[in-house]
């Protein structure tokens, strides 16, 4: 997990972040542990309250679970149900200013999407 920092966010939220995104991407699966709070202050040279606190959010929002003793685990389900938040969040927060933008300048959905970036093992 390599990280570079943005003074604009919390090191704490970005984290965070950071964990959901490897969630999201599949790098790490349910039941997966996470690396120890102690690890990642040490690779970051972080304070460990500061990855506390971005694994108690985890924890708060069901996506991580404590196993006493054990360590951090990815929760079954936290993939899933992070796609349906970040899609909800995605089409009422991020859309609309950007729908209106797109308006703005004349682009149709046809000229977006003969510019989106192509994914992997796609062909046009």
């Amino acid at each position: 997990m390599s990280m570079v920092w943005n003074d604009n966010t919390p090191i704490y939220r970005q984290l965070r972040d950071r964990v959901v995104a490897m969630i999201l991407d599949g790098v790490l699966k349910q039941g997966d542990a996470l690396p120890s709070v102690r690890q990642v202050a040490a690779d970051f040279q972080i304070n460990p309250i500061t990855v506390s606190k971005a694994y108690q959010e985890l924890v708060e929002e069901n996506l991580v679970e404590k196993r006493r003793g054990l360590g951090m685990y990815v929760t079954e389900g936290a993939r899933s149900a992070l796609l349906k938040s970040e899609r909800e969040r995605f089409l009422n927060e991020e859309w609309p200013p950007l729908a209106a933008r797109l308006e703005r300048m004349g682009i149709d959905l046809a000229t977006l999407l003969k510019h989106a970036p192509k994914s992997e093992g796609e062909t046009r």
